[in-house]
């Protein structure tokens, strides 16, 4: 009996010390904040106090506050990550640039970052001047940045945190075309994100530490390209596609996490909209053994933090003239989401292009291009906003007119629709241009019957023929991979500012009706 007592005894602590050996980490993450530092609403553009009276507000840092400190409530052990670009999108970040983006991180208490690709839209310099004011490592494994002075000795690879008694490995990743994408200069250089990632595992891995965490702005099937393809990665914290993942939510791109073998990928879509909450439980060789969660909807029953309100508040004062300023009327919503822009014809596309063109058809331009990723955001039926034009276009982009063959015109719609597949921001929305594309076509061609307006009719594209065109000048400077335009005759990319001019094309034209006429047509 008493042997019996003691051999239970013994298998009892033998079980109890397997238990002890089990580490739980809550993973609490965000992604394509976008300075969205105050609340958004469904159009993910700024919310107005009557959308606030009726509580249809989502999102701000305020509410981050209050959520940051209920979920941190409910874990012992806990970690703050971001996914990236935390810059652009409003007129805080065009007026501030990566400050107040700095002060609101350190405030909500971050772990790590993981460098996006519009932390480069103002180039190292504004980066350089973040990372100087955060309190956190910013990671970036995917890049030789040996060749630029204000990035060399600041930007690690990964980087290794204590919690909980464990050490993390936490690894930093970015897109691989971020050269277009944004303005890093021509010092950085990027690689590929499997290389990358898994040269960090190993080093890692080699100084003892087995639980791994990336944080990855490259996309959501770049990152279960990674889970895949490398060995030792148990968490990918995602960005860049803005992707809702979830086990409930209906618009979900996929379920929270979604596993890859072992490796548990989260995503939160964008804007603080989500707070992501993953709970993990490693055991003791480092192994995800369970990995649950669901992104925390920031709507109105999350209270906001009453300090938080009052300094974004005194922030927005500079700000509140250029804001406020009614410069039109609209019908109806303008779409301008990235789920329509970036796969067809749009609203905010047409109305973009139209106002490009009419600004300098007296030149003789013909056409105009825009990129649909370059339109962040929707505004919604009735008066408009300065304010609500500078979310849309909030990139200080000019206009650029510049003269190209109509073989060129062909080869930027191939490039538009090249990266379809992944909701890339290099669909192109046209005026003055028609045209049919098959994603399901070969490469190189998958564009048919394009059509240009001259007089008052459509006539066939002559490849051999130059045209004038207009676009903006991250696009025409090869932006979004439309590296056709980089040498194109006749450029002068130092028109008027893309806000301005929409602006004034919606208040010429007001009330403004918002339509698509089938001008881009999927086969």
């Amino acid at each position: 009996m008493i042997a019996r007592l003691l051999q239970s005894a013994a298998a009892l602590a033998l079980l109890s010390g397997a238990a002890a050996a089990d580490y739980a980490l809550t993973i609490l993450h965000t992604n394509d904040f976008h300075a969205r530092f105050e609340p958004i609403n469904k159009f993910d553009s700024g919310c107005s106090a009557e959308e606030s009276g009726k509580g249809e507000c989502f999102g701000g840092t305020a509410r981050l506050v209050s959520a940051l400190a209920e979920a941190r409530a409910r874990s012992n052990n806990s970690i703050l990550v971001d996914g990236g670009d935390q810059f652009q999108g409003t007129l805080f970040y065009t007026y501030y640039k990566g400050a107040m983006s700095a002060e609101f991180m350190n405030k909500l208490g971050y772990d790590a970052m993981t460098v996006g690709n519009h932390e480069f839209d103002d180039g190292p310099e504004v980066l350089r001047g973040f990372m100087d004011a955060v309190q956190f490592p910013v990671l970036m494994s995917n890049a030789d940045v040996s060749g630029e002075p204000l990035l060399k000795d600041k930007l690690a690879k990964s980087v290794v945190i204590e919690r909980g008694g464990e050490k993390l490995g936490l690894i930093g990743l970015t897109p691989q075309d971020t050269d277009e994408l944004a303005s890093p200069g021509k010092n950085i250089i990027f690689t590929d994100p499997v290389g990358a990632v898994q040269a960090e595992v190993d080093r890692l891995t080699a100084e003892g530490v087995n639980k791994i965490i990336v944080l990855s702005h490259s996309g959501y099937g770049v990152d279960k390209r990674v889970a895949a393809e490398t060995t030792g990665v148990d968490v990918i914290v995602g960005g860049h596609t803005n992707t809702y993942l979830s086990n409930s939510g209906e618009d979900a791109e996929g379920p929270y996490p979604t596993m890859v073998g072992q490796v548990a990928i989260v995503s939160a879509y964008a804007y603080g909209k989500f707070l992501g909450e993953l709970n993990v439980t490693f055991n003791d060789a480092g192994e995800v053994v369970s990995a649950v969660g669901e992104p925390l909807i920031m709507d109105a029953a999350v209270a906001e933090d009453a300090e938080t309100v009052a300094r974004i508040a005194d922030l927005a004062k500079p700000l509140e003239e250029i804001r406020q300023k009614v410069v039109a009327e609209t019908t109806d919503a303008i779409d301008g989401s990235r789920e329509t822009c970036r796969v067809q014809e749009c609203a905010m596309g047409t109305l973009v292009a139209e106002a490009m063109l009419a600004r300098v058809k007296d030149q003789g331009v013909t056409i105009a291009l825009t990129n649909g990723g370059g339109l962040r955001a929707s505004i919604d039926a009735g008066p408009v906003t300065m304010g609500e034009v500078l979310t849309v276009l909030p990139f200080q982009n000019t206009l650029s007119t510049f003269t190209v063959t109509g073989a060129q015109v062909q080869a930027a719609l191939e490039n538009g629709v090249s990266q379809i597949e992944e909701n890339a921001g290099r669909f192109a929305q046209v005026a003055g241009l028609k045209y049919s594309f098959d994603p399901a076509a070969a490469v190189g061609s998958r564009i048919s019957d394009v059509m240009v307006q001259e007089g008052g009719a459509f006539v066939p594209l002559d490849p051999a023929k130059e045209y004038l065109a207009v676009s903006n000048n991250y696009v025409r400077g090869g932006g979004d991979g439309f590296k056709m335009f980089v040498d194109a005759r006749n450029a002068y990319d130092f028109g008027p500012d893309l806000a301005d001019v929409t602006a004034e094309y919606l208040a010429a034209n007001a009330p403004y009706t918002p339509f698509v006429d089938g001008r881009i047509t999927r086969k």
